[in-house]
């Protein structure tokens, strides 16, 4: 084996070792690109769903993150009451409420 040979072939090194400027733009435009197709649609949806918790009221049929279907008897600051079958209630905290049914007898006027 000629092993003046393989050092010919190992890379050699240059002189003044580049920029910096180019890992860092790339860097940019990869944290651009996480901030517009994930950060920014997550914040939108929490928005959403926290102007649906709010305006919640007494009335609206509503699904719970676990699959049960009720219609809101009370609201409290954390909490809503649900009735959930004839005189069966059980409380529950607002961020478990998965949909908001509003409640149609507001449209009945047409």
């Amino acid at each position: 084996m000629d092993y003046l040979s393989i050092i010919a072939m190992a890379p050699q090194q240059t002189d003044g070792g580049g920029s910096m400027l180019s890992p860092l733009i790339f860097m940019g435009i990869i944290f651009f690109i996480f901030y517009f197709m994930m950060i920014r649609p997550q914040q939108k949806r929490q928005k959403e769903r926290q102007k649906l918790l709010n305006e919640m009221k007494k009335g609206d049929k509503v699904i719970t993150a676990g699959g049960i279907h009720g219609k809101i008897v009370a609201l409290e600051e954390k909490t809503v009451l649900i009735e959930i079958a004839d005189n069966l209630k059980i409380k529950i905290e607002r961020g478990s409420i998965g949909t908001v049914i509003k409640d149609s007898s507001d449209n009945s006027s047409n």
